[in-house]
């Protein structure tokens, strides 16, 4: 018979669950950088996922990486090289067309995907939390894949045409740097206009297009007139294609004040980018 006197055991309290709020971020700011690096596991998926897409389905898979800026550094040394006779600055004009290709490709790449990155991830965003920054950010490292692979055949053409690189060739990696910084800026903005306003993906190509023009790819900068060359040099994208030449082929004109024009300009892009992307984050979800 059980003994009614006996001492009840005390029952342990259920620890309680934590509770996490989620507010907006108020005023202006810079994102949690710390919390992105939380979310590491999540930005390299993304990124993974961004690059499978890409050539999902596709015959010839990575080799488009390849294939587009080789073709078209063909079809502008026919026509811009042989035929329009554009200087070069004494550069085999494939291997001068092709080391501008290369970042503007790079450029190109990183900044329509990442463009149209929040509103291609409409159900990521209204359905679960995680840094908004990941978005924009892994389609830019996307893009370095890319570049990669097409970095290989500009060695191929290289050593076909016994160009030896520059004993500046280190300093690579810091204009590769520099184009990093100008695809991520811009992409902060027009992927953030791009959710309030759509009109922004009709204009983003006009845009592109219009900057390959002030963008000296097919051209030497000698060509540009001493007086408009500061001017010029508020396009930081020449700065890094000049920067790429300079690194490579010893090519004209070198780090000059127009060259750190370029990179003054690529930091406010790349600073007023996150502020603004930052501050347009409460409305993602809603707006998207």
């Amino acid at each position: 018979m059980k003994d009614s006197s006996a001492p009840t055991p005390e029952v342990a309290p259920t620890p309680a669950k934590p509770f996490i709020v989620l507010r907006p971020p108020r005023g202006w700011g810079f994102p949690d950088f710390r919390e992105l690096w939380q979310y590491r596991e999540l930005l390299y998926f993304l990124t993974w996922r961004d690059i499978k897409v890409r050539y999902k389905q596709t015959l010839l898979g990575v080799s488009w990486a390849i294939l587009q800026p080789f073709i078209s550094m063909v079809v502008f040394s026919i026509f811009f090289g042989r035929l329009a006779k554009l200087p070069s600055d004494g550069i085999p004009y494939p291997i001068f067309s092709y080391a501008g290709l290369l970042p503007w490709d790079f450029f190109v790449k990183a900044f329509n995907k990442a463009s149209r990155s929040l509103v291609a991830s409409r159900p990521m965003l209204t359905k679960v939390y995680f840094p908004r920054l990941a978005i924009p950010l892994a389609a830019v490292l996307g893009a370095l894949v890319d570049f990669a692979l097409a970095f290989l055949v500009l060695a191929g053409l290289m050593v076909w045409y016994g160009v030896r690189p520059t004993p500046y060739l280190w300093t690579l990696p810091l204009f590769l740097l520099l184009a990093f910084i100008v695809a991520f800026g811009a992409s902060l903005w027009a992927s953030a206009l791009n959710v309030l306003y759509r009109d922004v993906g009709y204009i983003l190509p006009f845009v592109v297009n219009l900057l390959f023009f002030v963008t000296p790819v097919v051209y030497a900068p000698s060509m540009i007139p001493e007086r408009w060359r500061l001017i010029y040099a508020l396009n930081p994208m020449a700065g890094v294609v000049n920067g790429f030449r300079w690194a490579l082929l010893q090519a004209p004109p070198g780090p000059d004040l127009g060259m750190l024009l370029s990179i003054g300009v690529a930091l406010v892009v790349l600073v007023t980018g996150l502020l603004f992307f930052h501050y347009m984050e409460r409305y993602f979800a809603d707006r998207v």
